[in-house]
């Protein structure tokens, strides 16, 4: 299979996964189900693409050139971009049981699940003061309480 095919399938998986966890109520556990079902066939084809292409990779971790020369690679380059699509995903499914955990509205889980989809960290980062924020708010409201 070409490798822009395999791109763009594992893109729209990666897509489809998203939406899921952004469109289902809480209630529902198919979401976690599907987006993890998701994130193990993206882990498949990372898996397939590293065993195929990394021994004509060159570079390696060591310096910020080598990471570059490694992915200079399309196969590679394409793993990288797989092994992103797939954690990514696996935080936004933590992400969203979290919320479901915690009480969080949906209305605010939304804009982090879009900022991990786009920017990994930079959403984690944000759902995690949403977390810190309702956390404590509860814990005041448990105080008050006894």
């Amino acid at each position: 299979m070409e490798l822009e095919t395999v791109f763009g399938l594992a893109s729209q998986a990666a897509m489809v996964g998203w939406l899921v966890l952004a469109a289902t109520p809480y209630r529902y556990s198919v979401a976690r189900t599907f987006a993890i079902g998701v994130g193990l066939v993206l882990a498949a084809v990372y898996a397939a693409l590293m065993g195929t292409f990394w021994m004509q990779g060159e570079g390696g971790f060591d310096s910020l050139a080598g990471v570059q020369a490694l992915f200079a690679h399309p196969g590679l380059l394409l793993g990288g971009w797989i092994h992103y699509l797939a954690f990514d995903l696996l935080v936004g499914t933590w992400e969203r049981e979290q919320a479901a955990t915690i009480g969080l509205s949906r209305w605010l889980l939304v804009p982090c699940l879009l900022l991990t989809f786009m920017f990994g960290p930079v959403g984690w980062l944000l759902f995690m003061a949403m977390r810190f924020v309702r956390t404590s708010m509860l814990a005041r409201t448990a105080e008050v309480a006894v």
